[in-house]
């Protein structure tokens, strides 16, 4: 059946693989019968100005195509609205992609979604303090050590993949502090310091940190980490099982739920969905079925 389609672009996504997935996703949808406007723009504020407009203006699908960046692009434009979010996975991490069971770097069949898959409804966070508005995340929201390693990442050229990720923990970690939080969870407050808190609506950052692997997306709950003060040498041994999941062994590492959690620390950064966010404090809560998006029938295991 025929849709509606805005469709952005991300053409720096994948050291370039954004405009070769994006060209062919234009190709594609066109192919497939859509009607197809392209709101890419030529920098980021066009792109989401013109976005938004085609949102308010009804279209049924918004696709993205890019890394988890787009995705949050998408995530804003999307949340509360009856217009769906479809994704190209473009990127180095595509961590939200890979929780939700899409298509990564595969064009053709991320596009067959739109016909071919189905609607899921998920539950998103929203933040209403520490930014202008409010703004929404569909992944993750780390504030700490992640952060800081994101930040260092971003600015890398190389390595490609993972391995920037790796070295800039390498590089970040001989400087880092344990840092003095309080953390409230449905109004219980808990004061410690902490080499990061990390508050999960997915299961994963990073390019595959599954730092809260039991997180659902649609149990109206945020899973909440916090890792309390290490030694660099026990970090260093406790931070490869975050690949696996099974870092949540440590004694030094809790997971908790919750549906509203508020973070505070001084001059500390926060990150969601791989992008630079809001300093703390924040407060965030769960929005249960906030987006639409398109996945397949059926989410693989």
């Amino acid at each position: 059946m025929s849709q509606r389609v805005a469709l952005i672009v991300n053409p720096t996504s994948g050291k370039g693989v954004g405009r070769q997935l994006g060209e062919e996703t234009r190709r594609l949808l066109h192919e497939a019968g859509h009607d197809v406007v392209d709101v890419s723009g030529s920098d980021y504020q066009q792109a989401r100005t013109r976005a938004r407009e085609a949102v308010v203006d009804g279209v049924d699908t918004v696709v993205v195509v890019g890394g988890d960046g787009m995705v949050h692009l998408g995530v804003n434009l999307c949340a509360g609205t009856t217009s769906r979010l479809a994704v190209v996975a473009a990127g180095t991490g595509n961590d939200f992609a890979r929780n939700l069971g899409l298509p990564v770097r595969d064009a053709r069949s991320a596009v067959a979604l739109l016909t071919e898959g189905r609607t899921r409804d998920i539950d998103l966070g929203r933040v209403t303090h520490g930014v202008a508005g409010e703004t929404w995340f569909g992944g993750v929201l780390g504030a700490g050590f992640d952060a800081v390693v994101n930040a260092r990442a971003q600015r890398m050229t190389w390595p490609r993949g993972q391995m920037r990720y790796n070295l800039a923990v390498l590089r970040e970690l001989p400087v880092f502090r344990p840092i003095p939080y309080a953390v409230e969870l449905d109004g219980h407050r808990l004061e410690t310091r902490a080499m990061l808190v990390a508050v999960a609506n997915t299961t994963s950052f990073g390019g595959g940190m599954r730092v809260c692997p039991d997180a659902d997306v649609t149990d109206g709950l945020f899973d909440v980490m916090i890792v309390h003060a290490l030694s660099i040498p026990s970090f260093l041994r406790v931070f490869p099982k975050v690949y696996s999941g099974t870092h949540t062994t440590h004694p030094a590492v809790e997971i908790h739920r919750a549906r509203r959690v508020r973070l505070e620390a001084s001059g500390i950064h926060s990150q969601a969905d791989g992008e630079t966010f809001a300093d703390l404090p924040i407060d965030a809560e769960v929005v249960p079925g906030a987006l639409h998006v398109v996945t397949p029938m059926e989410v693989p295991a």
